[in-house]
């Protein structure tokens, strides 16, 4: 899917537009990536939000599974 911004925040926020809630079950109330989040630019794992990106980046969301 396609999203839009200038920072991995604002994609994120273009995101829950399109989807409304997926940003609440990414970034906690303090505005962090909740710790069960992993971000990834290109291969390249993130945890700032204000990373800028390049048009031409692709930002990968995985979400981290446990449990017993």
């Amino acid at each position: 899917m396609q999203a839009h911004g200038a920072t991995i925040g604002d994609v994120l926020s273009d995101l829950d537009r399109l989807f409304p809630g997926i940003c609440f079950r990414v970034v906690d109330e303090q505005g962090r990536l909740r710790p069960h989040m992993r971000v990834f630019i290109n291969d390249e794992m993130v945890r700032d939000l204000s990373t800028v990106l390049n048009p031409d980046d692709e930002l990968t969301l995985v979400q981290a599974l446990s449990g017993g």
